[in-house]
């Protein structure tokens, strides 16, 4: 087989949408994911989750490759069991090429590359944010969206607000000038003193505590675009004085701070979606990427379509975390316009959706 002929893109046979199978590989960060989906409906889906990370209190890039090169094989034997497929099943191989970290990326591409040329069938190059929104055409993800949205991507690196029209024609309108939402919860729980990932415990422990207990510094944005890092030194200011010279947080308090934290983060978010819905006339908004798993958020947005009377869209938890079906899906899209990727390409750490 002549690797030359996939330099450029191919002539690639028609095959219905419904009926084209298409495998998704993501590794953008630490988790290892794969999933095989006919159409927009999963088949299977199997992951591996880097566990080395908690101990460091953050993700260390050079083991989370090392992790994606051991898990890599035996995930895909893992989405391709659970499928009932074969790798001659395949029409298709779609993968994360940015952004993300450098070295998972390049564990990835490596992979997803090296397969399609063994299968002779086209690749598909994801950019992993659009494949955030895209996930809510999944067939199990109802109501999929039938207008035009306003979708904030909620994750530990990207805080972003977007106008999607349908999964191929989206654009950000609003983003982070610093710390993403996540990462803002993430450090606020290493200052607490909390396992990471911080971002579950703290939504946790903020349903036991009072949201207005404490009340924190919000930044002013104009626009449509967000800050968190003045937050986090209201937190660290809150701490000070809660301690008193002390070192250990009180239940009760650490509980309050929680709380009060997340209502914080939660109140900026919904602030902004609301002021660009209503900015871009949009009767529709979304939420995804993995701080969209957050409890207090997913309420705010219900109650905030309700009070609008917006139609809302909320993943299943199974698509809110980085995860192979989204990835498959975005390359069912890419596939439909024809826009088949190239097996020089090199993965991007950084890759600007616009």
């Amino acid at each position: 087989m002549d690797i030359g002929r996939h330099s450029v893109n191919l002539v690639v046979p028609a095959i219905p949408f419904s009926d084209r199978i298409m495998l998704g590989i993501e590794s953008s960060c630490d988790d290892t994911s794969i999933a095989v989906l006919r159409g927009n409906e999963l088949l299977g889906q199997f992951a591996a989750v880097q566990h080395v990370h908690a101990k460091y209190g953050g993700v260390v890039p050079e083991f989370a490759s090392r992790a994606h090169q051991a898990h890599i094989v035996p995930v895909l034997e893992g989405a391709l069991e659970k499928s009932r497929c074969t790798l001659t099943d395949l029409q298709g191989v779609a993968y994360t090429r940015g952004p993300g970290l450098q070295g998972s990326l390049l564990v990835g591409s490596a992979f997803a590359r090296s397969l399609a040329w063994s299968l002779d069938i086209p690749i598909y190059a994801v950019h992993h944010m659009q494949a955030h929104v895209v996930a809510h055409w999944m067939s199990d993800a109802a109501p999929n969206p039938d207008r035009p949205m306003m979708a904030l991507t909620v994750s530990g690196g990207h805080t972003q607000l977007l106008h999607v029209r349908s999964p191929q024609d989206m654009e950000v309108v609003g983003t982070t000038l610093d710390d993403a939402a996540g990462e803002a919860f993430d450090k606020v729980a290493k200052m607490l003193g909390l396992p990471y990932p911080g971002g579950p415990e703290v939504d946790r422990l903020a349903g036991l505590g009072d949201p207005g207990a404490f009340t924190f510094a919000e930044p002013r944005v104009s626009g449509h675009d967000f800050s968190f890092s003045g937050l986090k030194t209201s937190v660290l200011r809150v701490l000070e004085r809660e301690l008193n010279g002390g070192t250990t947080i009180p239940e009760g308090v650490l509980q309050d701070v929680c709380a009060s934290v997340q209502a914080a983060i939660v109140g900026i978010l919904i602030h902004k979606l609301e002021q660009a819905t209503d900015a871009f006339g949009l009767s529709a908004i979304a939420i995804q990427g993995g701080v969209s798993a957050n409890s207090g958020l997913r309420q705010a947005v219900e109650a905030l379509g309700l009070r609008r009377g917006w139609k809302v869209h909320i993943p299943p938890f199974r698509y809110c975390t980085d995860n192979g079906a989204m990835i498959a899906l975005t390359g069912q899209y890419a596939a439909e316009l024809g826009a088949t990727g190239k097996l020089d390409e090199a993965p991007l750490a950084r890759w600007p959706l616009v």
